[in-house]
């Protein structure tokens, strides 16, 4: 949506979403539920990022708006979300049921109060159920985000968290590029860099609740989050 839209809804929720047939409808109804109880207009929308099981038809068939992207990547696969997104408040989560889409009062609370541009969630300082997160991530995590404070002197301790959101108008200003995993550094950065308000919520990391396989690749991506701090950060126009 370009700035100046108007914007019809008061949430939408953005699910970036690659073969996750088994869990995306729970995560969908999450997201209806919490619309629901809280008396709220608003939207769920699926970007298949080219799945090759029936993960579209089962965010369809749990009633969310499924857009296609054919560019592989996280952070394509999230700009197309914002883009297609029509909320005052846009929420951005994982639907691979790591993340409790039930409760996000106090993110919702927060951005739409006017308080808050941006909000981060912080797995750091909530909990993760055991078996959650590797160690080898959990170190790459704490290390790459003190890499981004120090870089844009912010204060945010998770850069990496799969739960997060913004407000409509803050998405339409920031020139977000990346494509990659490195799209969570990108937007936090960009936020800094405009001088918005980032504000934090410990949450909760749960264990998938069926077996799967990781798309983190953790060298690889480890270092576009490192190539994106200390180069793409420094490329990018106020």
């Amino acid at each position: 949506m370009e700035s100046g839209e108007k914007r019809n809804h008061d949430i939408s929720i953005v699910m970036p979403c690659l073969d996750e047939e088994k869990t995306v409808g729970i995560c969908v109804d999450e997201a209806w539920e919490f619309i629901k109880k809280n008396h709220l207009s608003g939207e769920v929308i699926v970007v298949d990022n080219g799945s090759k099981d029936d993960s579209a038809a089962v965010a369809k068939a749990h009633g969310a708006l499924v857009r296609k992207e054919s560019v592989k990547g996280y952070g394509r696969a999230i700009r197309t979300g914002i883009e297609s997104s029509c909320g005052n408040v846009i929420m951005i989560g994982d639907c691979d049921t790591t993340y409790d889409f039930l409760h996000l009062e106090e993110f919702y609370e927060m951005l739409s109060s006017g308080g808050y541009d941006m909000v981060i969630g912080d797995r750091l300082c909530g909990r993760m159920q055991k078996g959650a997160m590797p160690l080898s991530h959990k170190w790459g995590v704490r290390f790459l985000s003190a890499c981004a404070r120090i870089r844009c002197k912010t204060d945010v301790r998770d850069f990496h968290c799969g739960l997060r959101g913004l407000t409509g108008e803050a998405a339409v200003r920031l020139p977000f590029q990346t494509e990659g995993m490195e799209f969570a550094t990108e937007m936090i950065l960009l936020a800094a860099k405009e001088g918005l308000r980032i504000g934090q919520v410990p949450v909760v990391l749960k264990r998938c609740q069926f077996e799967r396989c990781s798309k983190l690749h953790t060298i690889r991506d480890g270092f576009r989050h490192l190539g994106y701090i200390f180069f793409g950060y420094s490329n990018t126009k106020k």
